[in-house]
């Protein structure tokens, strides 16, 4: 078991965009999607977030919003909350970069002390 400090950008408005230790392991990963777990992978981070598009689930507009600020065209739109961590050595896990926790705080306007 490995723990990260991940960024973690909940669907619904009315929870906070935080950062958060957490223990990474299958079941934990499963927590993040009510189906299959799906990534969406950056230069130095990756997302992990519900791949089932559940038109019961809360659409994330701020995750959509983080990942195209940071430089990847989203085409779908993404569901539930989403969990992003960075690229550690060997396929690890890595803390979520400081300047994709930076460009949250920018696009949100809140303090997002890591």
């Amino acid at each position: 078991m490995h723990t990260c400090s991940a960024l973690v950008v909940p669907a619904r408005l009315a929870q906070p965009v935080h950062v958060k230790a957490v223990e990474l392991d299958v079941s934990a990963l499963q927590r993040v999607a009510t189906g299959e777990v799906g990534v969406i992978v950056g230069r130095d981070w990756h997302v992990y977030l519900d791949s089932e598009a559940n038109q019961v689930a809360t659409p994330n507009l701020r995750a959509e919003a983080l990942i195209r600020e940071a430089g990847i065209e989203v085409e779908e739109t993404l569901h539930g909350t989403a969990l992003f961590l960075g690229h550690g050595s060997d396929a690890e896990e890595a803390d979520a970069p400081r300047r994709l926790i930076r460009l949250a705080e920018q696009l949100f306007d809140l303090p997002l002390a890591a």
